[in-house]
């Protein structure tokens, strides 16, 4: 087998969980952005990585069950208090939003302040290791993206509030320790703002082909030039989603 190929397999984990991360983040990120709370994903990611650092700092197994669960909590946690505040304060949620991802933020640092790998551990949880994603990693996300997914297609943008942030927060949860914080992000927002303008169900097909060649050619290229994946694919998504959005229907002209 040529080295090219031997690549493409080591890839092929890492692409898979792509794929999954996509599963969910597509529609929701669609969601996202008719409720025109754009921060929500970086704040309950972040959030969800916090509860990942404060569960390694028991000197856990960063894979396992409590860590995951450490993971789930926090975001759920995160997902009721903005469910709180956007009954109580609804004119200022966005705001909200941001203060929280802030304050998630700083008490990551404050917590791996004295941890000699805790930079390191921070900035896999930001900016991710997918290219060392193995199948075993895959399948309880596999199983919870399938759930998200099924609960997504019944109840769509009949989800409630509280039940669109619980959603969310499992969905996040699952990808972040996957991908890291920043193609967290990536993925729930910039397919969907490539087809904003896109009509029916060509919306959610050009979403998908947007968020499958951003990975795609993202992680063939960190191969080729030995570079960061995560950060490739970001810029491959969002270089994708303006070919897309270029080449789609033009927002209808405002009356004067």
């Amino acid at each position: 087998m040529t080295s090219g190929g031997f690549d493409l397999l080591i890839v092929l984990p890492a692409f898979l969980a792509g794929l999954l991360v996509l599963a969910t983040h597509i529609p929701l990120g669609a969601q996202v952005l008719k409720r025109g709370i754009v921060f929500i994903d970086l704040a309950i990611a972040q959030i969800a990585a916090l509860g990942v650092i404060i569960a390694g700092s028991g000197s856990l197994d960063p894979h396992g069950w409590a860590v995951q669960l450490a993971a789930g909590v926090a975001a759920v946690l995160g997902a009721l208090l903005l469910t709180w505040t956007e009954k109580r304060w609804p004119e200022v949620q966005e705001a909200q939003i941001g203060v929280l991802f802030i304050l998630a933020a700083s008490a990551s640092l404050l917590l791996v302040a004295h941890n000699p790998h805790g930079g390191e551990h921070l900035q896999d949880l930001l900016a991710g290791q997918i290219l060392w994603v193995n199948y075993n990693q895959l399948l309880m996300p596999a199983l919870g993206s399938a759930v998200i997914v099924a609960v997504l297609a019944v109840f769509g943008d009949r989800l409630p509030r509280l039940g669109f942030y619980l959603v969310f927060a499992l969905a996040v949860t699952a990808s972040v320790q996957l991908i890291g914080v920043y193609l967290v992000f990536a993925s729930l927002i910039v397919p969907s703002l490539a087809v904003r303008h896109y009509a029916g169900r060509r919306r959610l097909a050009f979403a998908y082909l947007t968020g499958v060649g951003g990975y795609a050619s993202g992680l063939v290229l960190s191969i080729l030039l030995d570079l960061p994946s995560g950060a490739l694919i970001v810029w491959c998504l969002a270089l994708l989603a303006m070919v897309v959005y270029a080449v789609g229907p033009k927002p209808a002209a405002q009356p004067a």
